[in-house]
């Protein structure tokens, strides 16, 4: 959304996602540099907002989105003006969260101690937490579900964090199982 070219075809793709009745997932993934004015990337994250059932969102992004350093509270901002249904917060190391339904599910990290870089982690949590929607849907997750795809999604980031590069290097299931069991 950085740019006029692809910040007009992604609202093309949702637009028609949203007319397909797809589930829409959002990751803010803001990275300062690449924007000319911060202002324009809070319009354009805001429009993000109103178009998604899922959002993952960092620490350091609910917190410069809602002004707010309890990041219950920033989730209360967000689903204030947007309702939306699941809103999973990204901690670094310090864990991860979900909200869903009014209950807020909270999950410690897996740390290790060789890690050499976090390229990655925040895409590799997602990518987790979707497939984890996609096997159950997004009605009716219970708190032991959502606990489990959290701990899921902190392992597979942790395995990232010890490989160069990202995307291309992601951990097995069998991995990430392992690596929390």
């Amino acid at each position: 959304m950085t740019h006029e070219k692809v910040r007009n075809d992604t609202r093309k793709a949702v637009q028609i996602a949203e007319q397909a009745g797809c589930m829409i997932s959002f990751d803010p993934n803001l990275r300062a540099p690449l924007w000319d004015d911060l202002n324009e990337a809070r319009e354009q994250i805001q429009w993000g907002l109103k178009h998604c059932h899922i959002l993952k969102i960092s620490d350091n992004e609910i917190t410069w989105l809602t002004g707010k350093k309890d990041y219950t509270e920033g989730v209360e901002w967000l689903n204030n003006r947007y309702r939306i249904p699941l809103v999973l917060v990204s901690m670094g190391k310090a864990g991860s969260r979900a909200y869903y339904k009014g209950n807020m599910i909270e999950v410690p990290p897996i740390l290790r101690e060789d890690t050499i870089e976090t390229t990655g982690a925040g895409d590799t949590f997602c990518g987790c937490i979707l497939n984890g929607i996609l096997e159950k849907g997004l009605e009716q997750l219970t708190d032991e579900y959502l606990k489990e795809m959290l701990m899921f999604a902190n392992s597979a980031a942790s395995v990232i964090t010890t490989r160069r590069g990202a995307l291309r290097v992601m951990p097995s299931r069998e991995e990430i199982e392992g690596n929390f069991s």
